[in-house]
C-alpha cells in the first residue's frame, strides 16, 4: 500500500482574529469575509450579538478543526450596565418593558448583588437567543411573543468586577466559561437591585489564549486580497504542533 502524501498546509488554513464593529451579526462577518477573499470554508469560535463589538475567531479551511478548542476557552468582557431599565432582550436592543428609577442605588449595591454571580452558578438563557428548542431558534418564537420554559444552564464566573460608577451606568469586566450569557447577568442583578436593568454594552476582549491586541478591524482587513490575508492571519501550523 502506497504512504498517502502528506497535504502541504495551505496558505487559508488557520484563524483571524477580527475586532467585530457593532450592529454586525456574526454570520455578517463569516459572510463577508467568505465572499471578499472567495474563502471556501469560514466558521467562527463563539458567537457576538449584534450590540457587542470586540474579539471574534474567524476559522477558515482547516482552522475549523479547531472549533472545539476556540469555543470551549473562558471569555473576557468589558461592558456596561443600565440601571433602571428592563428590556425583552435584556439589552439596549430590545423592547423596553419597564422603566425604574435607580438614582438611590450605590455603588455598595451593586458590588453586593455582584457576590451572588462569582463561581458555580445557574443561568436561565434569554428566550432572544440561538438556543434551539425543538429544532427552533428561541429568538424566533420570542418575535411572535411566545415565551418558553427554558433549563437553567451550570457557568463558572471567575471574577466579576466594577471598573466604574456614574449612576445609571455600570462599568464591568467579567471573566467567565464559555455559555455565559452577560446581558442575562446585568438582569438578574438588576431585578435583585429591585430596579431592573439591561445590557448598555459590551466588549469581548479575550477568548481562551487569543486576546483582542492581536485583532484586525474589518476596514483594516477588507484592504487586503488573497495575497496579503495571509499577514494577518495566524497559520494551522503555528496553532497546532
Amino acid at each position: 500500500m502506497k504512504n498517502r502524501r502528506r497535504r502541504e498546509p495551505d496558505p487559508f488554513d488557520g484563524i483571524l482574529l477580527v475586532d467585530k464593529p457593532t450592529e454586525w451579526t456574526s454570520h455578517d462577518v463569516v459572510a463577508k469575509i467568505r465572499n471578499h477573499f472567495k474563502f471556501s470554508k469560514v466558521g467562527h469560535g463563539g458567537t457576538l450579538d449584534p450590540l457587542a463589538t470586540g474579539l471574534l475567531v474567524l476559522l477558515i479551511g482547516k482552522g475549523t478543526k479547531l472549533s472545539d478548542r476556540i469555543m470551549g476557552g473562558d471569555k473576557v468582557y468589558e461592558g456596561t450596565i443600565h440601571l433602571g431599565v428592563t428590556t425583552h432582550s435584556q439589552d439596549r436592543d430590545g423592547e423596553v418593558l419597564a422603566e425604574k428609577d435607580a438614582s438611590a442605588i450605590t455603588r455598595e449595591q451593586v458590588e453586593a448583588a455582584i457576590q451572588n454571580y462569582l463561581g458555580d452558578i445557574e443561568q436561565i438563557p434569554p428566550m432572544v437567543s440561538a438556543i434551539k428548542k425543538n429544532g427552533v431558534a428561541l429568538y424566533k418564537m420570542a418575535r411572535k411573543g411566545v415565551e418558553i420554559e427554558r433549563e437553567p444552564r451550570k457557568i463558572h464566573v471567575f471574577s466579576f468586577e466594577i471598573t466604574d460608577f456614574a449612576n445609571p451606568f455600570v462599568k464591568f469586566r467579567v471573566k467567565s466559561t464559555k455559555g455565559t450569557y452577560v446581558r442575562t447577568l446585568a438582569h438578574d442583578i438588576g431585578n435583585d437591585l429591585g430596579v431592573g436593568a439591561s445590557l448598555y454594552a459590551l466588549r469581548r476582549t479575550e477568548s481562551g489564549p487569543l486576546n483582542l491586541e492581536k485583532a484586525h478591524t474589518m476596514e483594516e482587513i477588507l484592504t487586503c486580497n488573497r495575497e496579503t490575508i495571509g499577514e494577518k492571519m495566524v497559520l494551522l501550523s503555528d496553532l497546532m504542533p
